[in-house]
């Protein structure tokens, strides 16, 4: 049996394109989450996907590395599929654990993957010093003003409007108007809203 694992990192992506990539591939079940695939985070998704398989089925991902971002742990999950008489499959690099060949095209595709994100990572620390050395701060721009806060806290506060409206009149999106008003979330999951 194929079980399909998709992820992407944040709330914003979509993972249509993983899903339908695996429904190509033959995948009876998909796993999926919006979880950061940086080393050491509970992704629960993987792991409920790594307890649902079975010794002659295989874990197909879209992507090397949906499976995390360091070799280390993704050769360790690897490996212990291998172990547990189960297959794996990575979509867009063609990789299949079963040959020789695909397990060392694994671990050059591995450790290129962990070596470009540390250059990335390098550089992008190399320009918020160069940056700040300037008097600029990283990071992206609030996507709220005071302002815009403001008209928030007034919006909730009259009860009247839905946080899907108040988000629209602001131009962001629910989860973000949550970010900046965590509190709203829990009144909304209260009814109060």
């Amino acid at each position: 049996m194929k079980i399909g694992y998709a992820r992407v990192s944040t709330a914003d992506q979509n993972l249509d394109m993983q899903r339908d990539a695996l429904t190509r591939a033959g995948c009876e079940k998909i796993f999926e989450e919006k979880k950061s695939g940086k080393a050491g985070s509970k992704r629960p998704e993987l792991e409920a996907a790594l307890a649902y398989l079975r010794p002659e089925d295989v874990l197909v991902v879209w992507k090397l590395d949906r499976l995390g971002r360091s070799l280390v742990e993704m050769m360790r999950t690897i490996d212990k599929l291998r172990a547990d008489g189960i297959k794996f499959r990575s979509l867009t690099e063609e990789l299949d654990s079963e040959s020789a060949q695909g397990r060392f095209f694994l671990q050059i595709h591995g450790a290129m993957a962990e070596y470009f994100l540390d250059l990335n990572r390098e550089r992008t620390m190399e320009g918020l010093k160069a940056a700040l050395a300037r008097g600029r701060k990283g990071g992206r721009r609030p996507k709220l003003t005071e302002d815009d806060k403001k008209a928030a806290r007034a919006m909730l506060a009259a009860g009247d409007i839905s946080i899907a409206e108040i988000a629209r009149r602001l131009g962001i999106s629910r989860v973000t108007f949550y970010d900046y008003f965590p509190q709203a979330r829990s009144k909304a999951q209260e009814g109060k809203l």
